[in-house]
């Protein structure tokens, strides 16, 4: 069986770091020409405006974000008693 605090850091490490990203990219001002540029490829037309960088948001956003992950990774410590030739390199890779 998986490490069950590996796979939950794995899962904390994913999302924690995606709004680490975001938040240098809100803190930099390109936040709102990535937004622009993702609902202009989806063809989709919304008037929505990305705010100012707030350092205390930021860090309850990656700490909670984190958190989930965590908690999403925590039972995926199961995932090896399934294993698929997709699994078998990430389920076994914490034996």
């Amino acid at each position: 069986m998986a490490n069950k605090n590996i796979v939950g850091l794995v899962g904390a490490a994913l999302l924690g770091t995606w709004h680490v990203v975001w938040s240098i990219l809100v803190a930099s001002g390109l936040a709102q020409v990535l937004y622009d540029f993702i609902l202009w490829a989806h063809m989709v037309h919304l008037k929505i405006a990305i705010g100012p960088f707030d350092p205390l948001a930021a860090v309850v956003l990656i700490g909670m974000t984190a958190s989930v992950g965590y908690a999403m990774g925590y039972p995926g410590r199961h995932l090896d008693r399934y294993p698929t030739r997709a699994l078998d390199a990430f389920a076994y890779a914490f034996h």
